[in-house]
């Protein structure tokens, strides 16, 4: 087999169109405008940015794609084969004009064949060898497909994962399934010890039903790259799933999340056609959701320490390149976490890859989400992505539950909402997830109504969010506990803006009535209006509050014996449609990292708690100003693994602190000091095992006291490093003191040569967003705006309008200049001017 991916020399077009003649019709009839290409790389979204634009709703529809590709199959009479790895959310494929193939779903993996349709197109004079690949993507509303609109994350349209280019003979391995046995005594087996049993079915892609006899060799790799085993046959072909081959080991290597340790299987299949192979990673272990008890791996309990991953990245939507995956899964991994919920839908083989790699264990899930149950077609796709979804993913040792749906109480879709019908299909998918797959368990969250027909339940619980206060926590975890046979307790957190912090977090002790055991969120809780007082409603959204739940909720954690684990949602801040009302418009704030995985002060909580590298972390590390009266008391805190910490302030030893875990807040690692008005130093130092690690942070301490914010000031820096200039609001109230409580909406715009980056949906890459702790910025690009020509490139003449095409090739020495302006309801709107030179010939650059 060979395989490629097909990255570059893509054009993109956002929109409908008449049929796919329209996508080359300029090829043939270059006599007038047709279609606004562009060039772009896979993957790609149509929606990388509109779905954070703050004045409008995501584009929903069709988006297309094009490719004159070099095909070249070194196989006689091979099979030419593109292969999918996801796109959305409905896709028609075409060569040329003929329709090669269809897909509905946009997260499971499909393959097309083009065949015979490239050898056609390939002998067209004009395209003279090369073959037209034409994709249209359609994200389009549709109530009768998974997932509803309803959810609170985007249906991303484009080919947003890989797309990869595969040359197989005409007789090739489809699919690899490998299945463990093991065959000792049943009190080792259960920890993953003594003999085992490796099986290897395999499936053919035959299309043409060849009959010549195959020479098929088997290889079993050990985790060195040892070859462990070997089993050659020859065999005609066959239809379906087939098994060849059985290994015996004596008592292979575990694996865990500590020691992720892999296994591989390599089928060489070789035949009058030619030779392909394919090869599948395994590993083994075992694991148990103990009734009412705790979780165990390979027989010793395991705390699952976990959150939750959308497949979202700011300025690509969903098209995250490996290199993006990658550091984000290394993020994840060294916050400590060993359990990730991929909600809510399957996710690219890359994460499950690293998964298995890192040693995270993995809950997935198809994307019926919200809505209610649709008609036949409907209940077929949830179907055929949940066959997919395992059938493609069953061989990662990570992967422990195959998730069914997700929040299915939640009525919207239909004027009809049938709690019988759904607990009739919900029960035909768990009995199909298990005859797909008789080893893993299944999972819900969030429908009381089908919580006795999986195998593993997450009721809601949002105590000190949605519902109570932070101090429900474990009560509201043994209530629901009680109901069920296996609960694990997924999604939990809190809204939080980076950078804002407050002196004193509201936390509704003395407003909200506690839980008394029942936390779970309610029809409307998610609002920010009606309804009973919550968090959620009346709090003020800072990371000083988020990091205070989270370290009650770990240290509850610790605590609980008997529980088998909890996720935190979600990892990262992601783009949804259902929140216009955020402090960032239309973005979920309840990650530990901003949405281009700069870290928040929650992280840090995080790693105190689960990491092993010893760390350690100031609170406040974004919170430039803190407040008070002079020889005022202020607390602070310090995030740590270590035995203990000291505590510098402006050189002065404030005393050592021993951590403890059930010494809240921050495991007893805080300090009462007393600031100087303005400038201070702070510093701690800790060590572990050999290990020094230390933190610092510069601080001002504001003692004047502030009236209501009256006026907003805008400054311009720029940054050396990236031409760009961060660009500033800071509020004041009508004395001109700062005022660092200050949470108004701001409002970026700019006119002249630059623009800002805004539409990213994060901190500084918004250009509507509320102020956090008295500020806000965005970042402009003083050369960005568009040139002053017609951007259709396509048609160039000697004179006349078009002649605007032709680009500038002066050299010399350009500057810009570009007018920022800053608003906030009830003040004046504000103004800065930067001027900017850039010396395009040699590559330097000035600013000022």
């Amino acid at each position: 087999m060979h395989k490629q991916r097909l990255i570059d020399g893509w054009q993109h077009y956002t929109g409908s169109l008449g049929g796919v003649w329209e996508v080359w019709r300029s090829d043939k009839l270059n006599n007038h405008y047709n279609v606004p290409w562009q060039e772009v790389k896979l993957p790609h979204s149509y929606n990388a940015y509109d779905v954070m634009d703050p004045d409008r709703t995501y584009y929903q529809g069709q988006g297309w794609y094009r490719l004159k590709a070099d095909i070249d199959n070194p196989y006689p009479g091979g099979r030419t084969l593109l292969h999918f790895e996801g796109a959305g959310q409905r896709t028609d494929v075409y060569v040329y004009t003929s329709k090669a193939g269809s897909h509905l779903g946009g997260y499971d993996e499909f393959t097309v064949d083009i065949t015979d349709a490239a050898k056609e197109a390939a002998e067209m004079e004009r395209y003279a060898g090369k073959v037209p690949i034409a994709i249209c993507s359609d994200n389009s509303r549709d109530l009768e497909t998974i997932p509803s609109d309803a959810n609170d994350f985007h249906a991303y349209g484009g080919v947003y994962r890989y797309l990869n280019l595969v040359y197989v003979p005409a007789i090739s391995v489809g699919q690899v399934q490998v299945t463990m046995e093991w065959t000792g005594a049943p009190e080792e087996a259960k920890t993953g010890r003594g003999p085992v049993k490796v099986q290897v079915d395999v499936s053919l892609y035959n299309p043409e039903q060849h009959q010549e006899e195959l020479a098929i060799t088997v290889i079993l790799h050990d985790p060195q790259g040892k070859e462990a085993g070997r089993i050659t046959l020859q065999s005609k072909p066959w239809d379906g799933k087939q098994r060849i081959a059985e290994f015996e080991l004596k008592d292979p290597e575990r694996w865990s999340t500590d020691t992720p340790t892999l296994y591989s299987v390599t089928v060489m299949l070789e035949s009058a056609h030619g030779q392909t192979e394919l090869s599948e990673r395994f590993g083994f272990r075992t694991f148990e959701f103990v009734d009412h008890g705790p979780f165990l791996l390979n027989g010793e309990r395991l705390l699952l320490r976990g959150t939750h991953r959308h497949e979202d990245y700011a300025g690509v939507g969903p098209a995250m390149t490996e290199a993006m995956i990658r550091e984000e899964l290394q993020v994840i991994n060294e916050m400590g976490v060993n359990f990730i919920r991929l909600g809510h839908y399957q996710q690219s083989r890359i994460v499950l890859d690293l998964c298995d790699e890192l040693g995270i264990l993995a809950w997935e899930e198809i994307p019926w989400s919200r809505g209610g149950l649709g008609g036949e077609g409907y209940r077929q796709q949830c179907r055929d992505m949940l066959e997919a979804m395992i059938t493609q993913h069953r061989n990662h040792p990570s992967i422990v539950l195959w998730g069914l749906g997700n929040e299915n109480d939640w009525e919207c879709d239909f004027d009809y909402f049938d709690q019988n019908e759904i607990r009739a299909f919900m029960k035909e998918l768990h009995e199909l997830s298990h005859q797909l797959d008789p080893f893993r368990l299944t999972a819900i969250r969030r429908c009381d109504f089908c919580k006795d027909i999986v195998d593993v339940y997450s009721p809601s619980i949002w105590a000190g969010w949605y519902r109570g206060i932070y101090t429900d926590y474990e009560e509201s975890c043994k209530t629901a506990a009680a109901d069920v046979r296996s609960f694990f307790h997924a999604e939990w957190g809190a809204d939080n803006l980076a950078t804002r912090h407050v002196e004193t977090p509201y936390t509704g002790f003395a407003s909200i009535t506690g839980g008394a055991g029942r936390t779970d969120e309610r029809d409307g809780d998610y609002l920010l209006v009606g309804g009973e007082p919550r968090v959620s409603r009346d709090g003020d959204w800072s990371e000083t509050y988020f990091c205070e739940m989270i370290d009650w909720y770990l240290s509850a954690q610790e605590r609980m014996d008997w529980l088998t684990g909890a996720a935190q949602w979600a990892f990262k801040d992601f783009a949804t449609p259902v929140r216009p009302d955020s402090p960032i418009p239309y973005l979920n704030m309840k990650g530990v990292v901003e949405r281009d995985l700069t870290k928040k002060d929650a992280y840090y909580v995080f790693q105190s708690y689960w990491a092993t590298a010893p760390m350690i972390h100031l609170a406040g590390q974004s919170m430039p100003v803190r407040w008070g009266a002079a020889g005022e008391s202020k607390v602070v805190k310090a995030y740590s693994n270590c035995e203990s910490a000291e505590l510098f302030l402006n050189g002065v030893s404030q005393g050592k602190k021993r951590r403890d875990s059930n010494d809240f807040p921050a495991a007893g690692l805080r300090w009462e000091v007393q600031f100087a008005p303005g400038e201070n130093r702070l510093s701690v130092v800790a060590e572990q095992d050999g290990v020094v690690v230390r933190d610092e942070l510069v601080l001002h301490y504001q003692t004047e006291p502030w009236e209501e914010p009256a006026e907003i000031r805008l400054t311009a820096e720029r940054q050396d490093k990236t031409g760009l200039y961060e660009v500033t609001v800071k509020a004041y109230d009508r004395h001109g003191v700062f005022c660092p409580d200050a949470a108004g909406f701001i409002r970026f715009g700019a006119a002249g040569d630059g623009r800002l980056l805004d539409n990213l949906g994060t901190i500084r890459g918004s250009r509507l967003i509320q102020l956090a702790s008295g500020r806000a910025s965005i970042f402009v690009d003083p050369h960005g705006a568009p040139p002053p020509r017609i951007a259709v490139e396509e048609f160039f003449t000697a004179g006349g309008p078009a002649a605007s095409l032709q680009r500038d090739s002066n050299t010399q020495a350009r500057v810009s200049h570009t007018i920022v302006s800053a608003a906030c309801e009830g003040m004046a709107t504000v103004f800065a001017t930067i001027s900017d030179i850039r010396e395009c010939s040699s590559g330097k650059e000035e600013g000022k």
